[in-house]
């Protein structure tokens, strides 16, 4: 959702920057654009740095046999604590 955020900010500062050119008393858009486009930038690469340092689940399955009763087990391990 931050990545969609970060390209919507840039979106609307590059349109206020580029294309508006309305003066407004008190208010300088184009700096407000790139305002905007600074925020949706930052915002971008936040998103990207979760993206990507998000922790990856690693699962093992290990079967053996019981000595007791000849029997097949089977233990699943997910992120090195056990699952079943």
């Amino acid at each position: 959702m931050s990545i969609g955020t970060g390209v919507v900010l840039v979106v609307i500062g590059a349109i206020l920057y580029f294309a508006v050119h309305v003066t407004v008393s008190g208010i300088d858009l184009p700096t407000v654009g790139l305002i905007l486009m600074a925020a949706g930038a930052i915002v971008f690469v936040i998103g990207l740095i979760l993206l990507f340092s998000r922790r990856r689940t690693v699962s093992v399955a290990r079967s053996s046999v019981d000595p007791a009763t000849g029997s097949r087990v089977e233990r699943r391990d997910v992120d090195g604590g056990p699952l079943a």
